[in-house]
């Protein structure tokens, strides 16, 4: 018997239908089965890839900016050691361990220890009075406070963090230097035989004044950053240790801490990199002085960016110079900041990673 072509499974009485196969074989003067049928499920190959598209367009721009910020650092490393570099071999000192600066005269001496460990200290101090405070309000604001209060209350952290540092640092001068001083003489009174509370005075712009105006300008910057990692804390781990029996403290302790530590480490070394690049609020509060001491109520101190805004103005070219080296070491402090911040944080996200 001769090949029919078979019926379709629409065909009905008086119409016979045919398959695609022996239609197109018929139709075209192909023999059947001479092509390739398309795959079970229908449709054929996926439509070729255009050659520029927005998605190979956004890649090229995000990879471009983000090369940008490379250049720029280079760029502005480049530019601080060319400027640097004629300073520092005109200096007849040690430039890391000299602990004067005098680099305007006939034959300069210089050096960065003093200002290193002023910017060090005042920073220190400011975390150490900021960094509490902080998460305790980013803690209320996230989990105790209720939505009526913490949605106002948190916009209004927020927006200190946009007063500019100059007034900060007038207000730190005209207002809150005299409280300074009189807790200073009450610690000087109390605690004398300490030697960070020790001395005779004259007690009030000191390196406590500017650690304290310093805290109070990283406090918004930590409190937000805080908060919004806190307030990402899955509900399911919350809702567990609750389940389990423990109380408010407890599941923050065991669930919210531990899941944001992570965040909070940036948040912290993004607030000492404010504090130690600060300049304005420092050169208004702290009583100049070119010695290396522990003692904190005692008027002095001295800071690389409060140094740079006093000093730059009577600066001659080597004087220019030796400021723009001490702005080199405070790019490499911050550099070095940044870099350990980022080890933190990637170190603790591979434990999370390989606990889970």
């Amino acid at each position: 018997m001769g090949d029919y072509p078979s019926r379709s499974v629409n065909a009905t009485a008086g119409d016979l239908g045919v398959t695609g196969r022996h239609a197109r074989g018929a139709g075209s003067g192909m023999p059947p089965g001479s092509y390739d049928e398309p795959p079970f499920g229908g449709g054929g190959a996926l439509p070729k890839k255009a050659r520029f598209s927005m998605e190979t367009g956004f890649r090229g721009i995000s990879r471009a900016a983000g090369a940008m910020v490379l250049v720029i650092i280079v760029a502005i490393a480049v530019f601080l050691i060319s400027k640097a570099v004629p300073a520092l071999s005109a200096d007849t000192e040690n430039f890391l361990t000299y602990n004067r600066w005098n680099p305007n005269a006939a034959e300069p001496a210089f050096g960065i220890s003093v200002l290193a460990f002023g910017t060090l200290l005042s920073s220190i101090i400011a975390l150490l009075v900021a960094v509490p405070i902080a998460l305790g309000i980013a803690l209320f604001l996230s989990h105790y406070a209720p939505k009526r209060l913490a949605t106002p209350l948190g916009f209004a952290i927020d927006l200190l963090a946009a007063v500019p540092s100059v007034v900060f640092g007038l207000w730190g001068r005209d207002v809150f230097q005299e409280p300074i001083r009189e807790f200073s003489v009450w610690l000087n009174h109390y605690f004398g035989w300490l030697p960070i509370f020790g001395g005779e005075g004259p007690f009030g712009q000191s390196i406590m004044l500017g650690g304290v105006v310093l805290a109070i300008m990283v406090l918004p910057i930590v409190t937000s950053l805080s908060r919004e990692v806190f307030q990402q804390t899955p509900a399911m781990n919350e809702e567990a240790a609750l389940a389990l029996g423990a109380t408010k403290w407890e599941m923050i302790r065991t669930a919210v801490l531990p899941y944001g530590k992570p965040g909070v480490v940036a948040a912290v070394m993004l607030g000492l990199g404010r504090a130690l690049g600060e300049t304005i609020a420092l050169a208004l509060t702290l009583g100049i002085t070119w010695n290396i001491s522990f003692n904190l109520i005692q008027s002095g101190g001295n800071s690389i960016a409060a140094n740079i805004a006093n000093s730059f103005n009577e600066a001659n070219d080597t004087g220019r110079g030796a400021l723009i080296a001490s702005g080199l070491v405070l790019f490499a402090i911050t550099l070095v900041v940044n870099m350990t911040a980022r080890a933190i944080i990637y170190r603790r996200r591979e434990f999370r990673d390989s606990a889970a």
